[in-house]
């Protein structure tokens, strides 16, 4: 077949969506970011941009730094190696913080997600994910459990305080929500600990995976958390009343990093591919099924009450359970040829079955991984083309494929594809094939 051009390819049945994805290859689009103000620049920006910063995204409605290291430089190689080799600051005020607080807090919050908040003890948190009534995932943050009735959803990239505001109104239950004004900087790479000992002592040493920590640093009230988006070991240093302190402590941290070798570095997308790490809006949005995207385990079979998308996910499992999949297409990791990826892709790269005929499927998060000497990706494909081992094609744009108009190999494999320094529960379910989170 000739490669597809810029048209919405016709033969990748999204049938199961209302929205298909936009699957047209327009390439890499040269436009120049406008900075107003309808955008909210955070109170690291201006800190992110004297540190290097050279282009950057928009995540929540938050400008979002996306490159230090320029291309001429080495680029993203150089950020991943020193995510992986040594130690990482990254800006992610955009994971902006929407508290849930009242004596019905822990209600509220069990209703509106997945698993069980009941079983999420104080200075606790979890990975969770918040379902519309059809099962799709509205979200997918991380939940830090203050206190007994305090709750802050750390957001992936989408509104989600509105949504909840208006559940809580139909419910009518003795919570407030709000966005406060907190803001997390990530401290990833295998040197984190011992640059958060030398910032808050040596309690952070007892912090449990998922734990969390009161502290100050630099004289700033700072909640720290053993978490992370880099499949590395890290922490999140959440600031409290961030507008006020942002300078303050940026400057502690950097002065400490000094014997670390600290850089200021964008989000690892490299490393989080291999770790298997979503990302909403990207991987997964509103009309993606956990059952579909290898989130099963955070629909618990056993959890006591009801909450919003349990009946729409139910009957998903039922009918996966009886042999019938519900879904035209389910993701899959995949090793690629090709030339290295060494950059964000600007389109859904379309995957074809073996013969490289009509697409069948896409790429939503492609990346070239050092350690594994191989391109590698998450995608969708039909659930005929998704066993480990499948053969398929993918139509890389021309400067990274083998031969100009022609396809790369690719082989569905497991995920993760390469093992994280702190296991998850998802990729502990992954490996050993659950379907509930425990």
């Amino acid at each position: 077949m000739a490669r597809t051009g810029a048209g919405q390819p016709a033969s990748v049945d999204q049938s199961d969506r209302v929205v298909p994805i936009n699957l047209r290859q327009s390439g890499r689009t040269p436009v120049e970011l406008l900075i107003s103000t309808r955008v909210r620049k955070s109170p690291y920006w201006h800190l992110s941009h004297e540190a290097g910063c050279w282009r950057a995204t928009t995540y929540n409605r938050v400008y979002h730094p996306r490159g230090y290291v320029r291309p001429e430089d080495g680029g993203a190689a150089v950020e991943h190696e020193a995510l992986t080799r040594r130690v990482t600051m990254w800006n992610v005020a955009v994971e902006r913080q929407i508290r849930v607080q009242g004596a019905d807090a822990e209600a509220f919050v069990d209703y509106v997600i997945t698993r069980d908040a009941t079983r999420i003890d104080p200075m606790r948190a979890r990975y969770v994910i918040l379902c519309n009534e059809r099962g799709g995932i509205l979200n997918d943050p991380v939940l830090l459990r203050l206190s007994g009735d305090e709750f802050w959803f750390s957001l992936a990239d989408s509104d989600l305080m509105f949504w909840l505001q208006g559940v809580s109104v139909g419910l009518g239950m003795r919570v407030e929500i709000d966005e406060v004004d907190v803001c997390p900087l990530q401290i990833q790479g295998p040197r984190s600990l011992d640059l958060m000992v030398d910032l808050v002592g040596d309690a952070v040493r007892d912090i449990p995976y998922y734990g969390l920590l009161e502290a100050e640093i630099g004289g700033c009230s700072v909640v720290v958390s053993q978490t992370g988006f880099s499949g590395e070991k890290g922490y999140e240093i959440y600031l409290r009343d961030a507008t006020l302190h942002a300078e303050k402590l940026w400057s502690a941290v950097l002065e400490a990093g000094k014997a670390h070798e600290l850089m200021v570095t964008a989000p690892g997308h490299q490393r989080r591919i291999q770790a298997g790490i979503l990302s909403w809006g990207q991987d997964i949005d509103h009309e993606t099924s956990p059952f579909q995207c290898n989130l099963a385990y955070q629909v618990p079979r056993e959890k006591p009450g009801d909450y919003i998308g349990r009946a729409a996910l139910e009957r998903q499992r039922a009918e996966i359970e009886a042999g019938r999949t519900p879904f035209a297409l389910v993701m899959v990791g995949m090793k690629l040829g090709g030339r290295p990826i060494d950059d964000y892709a600007p389109d859904f790269w379309h995957v074809s079955r073996a013969d490289g005929g009509d697409p069948v499927g896409y790429l939503t998060s492609p990346w070239y991984a050092p350690e594994l000497g191989s391109n590698i990706a998450l995608g969708y494909v039909p659930p005929a083309e998704a066993a480990i081992g499948t053969e398929l094609a993918v139509w890389l744009p021309d400067e990274y494929a083998s031969e100009r108009g022609k396809p790369d190999s690719a082989r569905v494999c497991e995920v993760p594809f390469r093992p994280s320094a702190n296991p998850s529960t998802r990729e502990v379910a992954l490996a050993q094939g659950r379907d509930a989170a425990r």
